[in-house]
């Protein structure tokens, strides 16, 4: 039995994200748009996260850390939401490489559609994926989501422009709370 969880991130969280984020640089450059150096330090980080918290604070993003056994392994992010008769959020997520194809990213997904509709009472969520990236695509079918399309050119990785599937899930009926 794991003990995946996620919570809202945290400052102090910014030097372990830092060392994840470095360390995998490489292996992400493929998936992640570029960055400056200071995203990859521990002060870097920790900006990022008082930004999120701000956003957070305004009600416009939930910005999770993803926590194995203790120690912060990744993060999981619902995004831009929309309210009134949207009701929706954009699902992002990425796990340290040490510790992908061991059920992380499908537990925090889990969890976060869990959230997005009983704290955020979204009705949908939504998400993007690279066509290669096969991954995270059985990520989301495993989840409920469906592909309702291709957005050609669509993000700028690693010296290029890439397709991306566009992937949605409904969550709940009713009319916005």
């Amino acid at each position: 039995m794991t003990s995946t969880s996620i919570r809202l991130i945290d400052p102090s969280d910014g030097p372990a994200l830092a060392e994840s984020l470095a360390r995998d640089r490489q292996a992400y450059k493929r998936w992640m748009p570029a960055r400056p150096e200071e995203f990859y330090t521990p002060e870097g980080q920790t900006a990022v996260i008082e930004s999120l918290l701000e956003s957070h604070g305004k009600g416009i993003t939930w910005p999770g850390a993803v926590v194995f056994d203790g120690a912060v392994i990744g993060q999981v992010t619902i995004g831009s939401i929309l309210r009134g008769p949207f009701q929706k959020g954009f699902l992002g997520y990425w796990i340290s490489s040490r510790h992908q194809g061991l059920g992380h990213t499908s537990r925090a997904v889990g969890l976060a559609l869990r959230i997005a509709e009983e704290e955020l009472g979204l009705h949908r969520l939504e998400a993007h994926t690279q066509l290669e990236n096969l991954a995270s695509q059985a990520v989301l079918r495993k989840h409920g989501f469906r592909s309702w399309g291709v957005a050609h050119e669509h993000f700028y990785a690693d010296g290029a422009w890439r397709d991306e599937v566009f992937w949605e899930r409904k969550l709940k009926d009713g009319p916005p709370r």
